[in-house]
């Protein structure tokens, strides 16, 4: 079985800043893709941002040049720093992962969620 674990949020003013941390822990042998998405009440859950097992980025236009996502291979940890964020950040932040398993003799590539961490920016 395999967890991801996020902390990190909590209430940061307009123009500060926060950092978020996603750990993987369990059957793991090795963790593609991680991603942060978030979900604004009345809104559908999008993504923020994604880094790849080789480090490739992409970003969401509305936090280009203010979020930065990063990874520990080492740690299984994934980051996202939030800069300059703004109200219109606030919402439920989710790490994402791809994340390979040995099974026996044979190996399996599923995508699990985190639970979720409450970010809210105040003006």
């Amino acid at each position: 079985q395999v967890q991801l674990v996020e902390s990190g949020g909590g209430l940061v003013q307009a123009g500060g800043s926060l950092r978020l941390a996603c750990a993987a822990s369990g059957n793991i042998f090795t963790i593609y893709t991680m991603a942060w998405y978030r979900q604004a009440p009345g809104k559908q859950r999008e993504l923020v941002a994604s880094i790849t097992g080789g480090g490739s980025t992409n970003y969401a236009d509305s936090v280009k040049d203010r979020f930065t996502i990063s990874r520990d291979n080492a740690k299984n940890t994934v980051y996202l720093q939030m800069n300059s964020p703004k109200p219109e950040d606030t919402a439920v932040y989710y790490c994402n992962a791809d994340i390979n398993s040995p099974s026996g003799r044979f190996y399996y590539t599923k995508q699990y969620w985190g639970q979720g961490t409450q970010v809210t920016v105040s003006s």
